[in-house]
């Protein structure tokens, strides 16, 4: 009889994934903005940092969790990204409130941003500038951050999506196994 053949895949890291990254920023990013611009009796320092969180964490389970089920890691996927679009909404209503202005497409600073956040993954190289920039700056390299992961999220689930029409789910897989197995 031949040996049976691995059907879990073995992805990578989550660590590897850019949009793993870009959320890392985001919440380091929003958790010095929470704690250093919002009055500490706030209500929305727990609620941003834990929508950053959010985004964050649910890549990490999401990708763990696809070893066995691509329709569970296509969900915390998406929990990822309505959580990051809960903070984007923090970040608007933050500038709008306090008469600050949110950067928009003509504005040189944006474009600016929009390059920096490309180029930089590493939630060190935010950490470090966080201190030299205003509220109206920090929160809106949130915002340019929140966009790019969000664009890279949406990019993830259209390839889970492929993933999951091309190879099934799990017990798809199993059965496939289990049939090459016993030479069916």
């Amino acid at each position: 009889m031949p040996t049976p053949q691995p059907f879990l895949p073995h992805g990578g890291s989550y660590k590897n994934l850019i949009a793993y990254q870009k959320a890392e920023c985001v919440y380091d990013v929003t958790f010095y903005f929470a704690h250093h611009y919002l009055e500490k009796s706030d209500r929305t320092i727990d609620q941003m940092v834990q929508a950053a969180r959010s985004g964050k964490q649910n890549i990490a389970e999401g990708a763990a969790a696809g070893n066995t089920s691509k329709e569970t890691e296509i969900k915390l996927t998406n929990v990822a990204k309505a959580s990051l679009q809960e903070l984007l909404v923090d970040y608007e209503d933050f500038l709008r409130v306090r008469g600050l202005k949110q950067w928009q497409s003509d504005d040189a600073r944006l474009a600016q941003t929009k390059r920096a956040c490309a180029a930089h993954n590493d939630s060190e190289y935010y950490r470090k500038a966080m201190p030299e920039r205003s509220a109206e700056t920090i929160a809106n390299i949130a915002i340019t951050l929140i966009h790019q992961t969000d664009w890279l999220l949406n990019k993830l689930i259209e390839k889970l999506e492929i993933q999951f029409v091309e190879n099934g789910g799990i017990k798809e897989q199993m059965t496939k196994a289990r049939k090459e197995y016993r030479g069916y």
